[in-house]
């Protein structure tokens, strides 16, 4: 056996164990989660989606890239925080990027604004999530 031979079974050996850990996080990911893309560049050329997967956690909704590393969420929405400025069907060119059959909602919370893109049954929850505030605070206005 070769040198060129053992550093392939390594690499092999390597390749398949980052395999495994992937489909672990992504089956890990979507128990109790739902498809959500996340773009916080927001331009009209339909660049910038990133898949993920949405989960609630009491006041926050947060948001976990598919493609990414860490082991906890890429992103965190607090309720309180929440707006929804928009809402509007994909565009021609973000329709390859977004779920099929998605709504896009244009959100700002706090300073910064970003967009959510989920199919119509997610959005039936994430609206009856940002409306179950408790009432002491303001809840946001949902188109």
């Amino acid at each position: 056996m070769g040198i060129g031979q053992i550093v392939e079974l390594v690499l092999l050996a390597g390749i398949l164990i980052i395999s495994v850990l992937a489909f672990r996080r992504v089956c890990r990911l979507r128990q109790g989660g739902v498809d959500v893309a996340l773009r916080s560049s927001l331009n009209d050329a339909g660049r910038g989606w990133h898949q993920g997967i949405g989960r609630y956690r009491g006041g926050c909704f947060t948001w976990f890239r598919i493609s990414s590393l860490r082991s906890g969420p890429d992103r965190v929405l607090d309720r309180e925080q929440l707006q929804i400025v928009q809402r509007r069907g994909p565009t021609a060119p973000e329709s390859y990027a977004v779920p099929h059959g998605a709504v896009v909602l244009r959100c700002r919370t706090g300073g910064d604004e970003l967009e959510l893109a989920m199919r119509q049954d997610a959005l039936t929850g994430f609206l009856s999530w940002l409306e179950s505030a408790p009432p002491s605070t303001n809840s946001p206005w949902a188109f």
